[in-house]
C-alpha cells in the first residue's frame, strides 16, 4: 500500500516503539490518528508527528477497543490500516504466577489486539493493512517467562489465521515478532525482574522493516534465532 495520505490507527503510540513508528509513518506522509494513556505524552508526540487525532485508549477495556476503532475511522474518512504496537511484560516462574496478573497479561497482549482486529476488518478495503507487533516469544517460549509467552504466542496463532481468511479480501495481515529491543517495557513489568537479556535489537532498524512490510504486505517481520538477523517474508 502507498503510505502516502493512508490513513492510519497507530495503538500504543506512546511507548518507544510506537513512537519511533509514528514517526516514520508520519514521514511517509501518512494521515495518522494516535491512542495512548498518558495524555501529556500523546498530545506531544500528536504535535510533533502532525496527527490528525488523538484518543485515550486502556486497553484492559475491550469495548472501547472496537469503540476508537470506529471513531478513528470516522474522523479520518475511513481507514487504510490498523498498527498495534502496545503490550506488556511479566517475569516469574510458573510455580509464583498470579491469576490477576495472568488475565492482565492476556487482556493486553492477546484479547485486545484481537478485539482491534475485530473492528476494523469490516473498514479496511482491498490493499490495507493490518499490523501487530508480537514478540519472538511467540517462537520462543521462554522459562520464566511462561504466560508471557503464552500471551503473544496466542495473539500471533490469531494473526495467522486471520491472514489466511482475509488473503481472499485482499487484506494483508503482518506479525511482526522481533528480538528483544531496549525500550524500557522490561523495566515496566507486571511483575518480577528480566533475567539476563541478550544483545538488543536496533529499534530503529525494526521499525524500518515493519514500515516496509506494511507497504510491502507482508506477512511476517521474524528473527534467525541462531543468527539473530531480521527478515521480512
Amino acid at each position: 500500500m502507498d503510505l502516502q495520505n493512508a490513513r492510519i490507527l497507530l495503538v500504543g503510540s506512546t511507548g518507544v516503539l510506537g513512537g519511533e513508528l509514528a514517526t516514520r509513518l508520519a514521514a511517509a506522509g501518512a494521515r495518522l490518528a494516535l491512542t495512548g494513556r498518558r495524555a501529556d505524552a500523546l498530545a506531544e508526540l500528536a504535535a510533533r508527528t502532525r496527527a490528525e487525532h488523538t484518543f485515550a485508549l486502556d486497553l484492559v477495556d475491550v469495548e472501547r477497543c472496537a469503540t476508537v476503532v470506529a471513531e478513528a475511522a470516522e474522523r479520518l474518512g475511513g481507514l487504510d490500516a490498523l498498527v498495534v504496537a502496545s503490550g506488556v511484560a511479566a517475569f516469574g516462574p510458573v510455580r509464583s504466577e498470579q491469576d490477576a496478573v495472568v488475565e492482565e497479561l492476556f487482556a493486553i497482549n492477546t484479547l485486545a489486539p484481537m478485539a482491534l482486529v475485530r473492528a476494523a476488518v469490516p473498514l479496511l478495503g482491498p490493499g490495507s493493512a493490518i499490523a501487530v507487533i508480537t514478540a519472538v516469544l511467540a517462537d520462543a517460549p521462554t522459562a520464566g517467562m511462561a504466560a508471557y509467552s503464552a500471551s503473544k504466542a496466542a495473539t500471533s496463532a490469531y494473526l495467522t489465521a486471520a491472514r489466511r481468511e482475509l488473503r481472499r479480501d485482499k487484506i494483508s495481515v503482518l506479525d511482526a515478532r522481533p528480538p528483544h529491543m531496549e525500550t524500557g517495557l522490561a523495566g515496566r513489568a507486571l511483575v518480577g525482574e528480566p533475567p539476563r537479556m541478550p544483545r538488543a535489537a536496533d529499534v530503529g532498524e525494526v521499525v524500518d522493516l515493519i514500515v516496509e512490510g506494511i507497504a510491502g504486505g507482508h506477512g511476517e517481520l521474524v528473527v534467525d534465532l541462531s543468527s539473530g538477523a531480521l527478515s521480512l517474508r
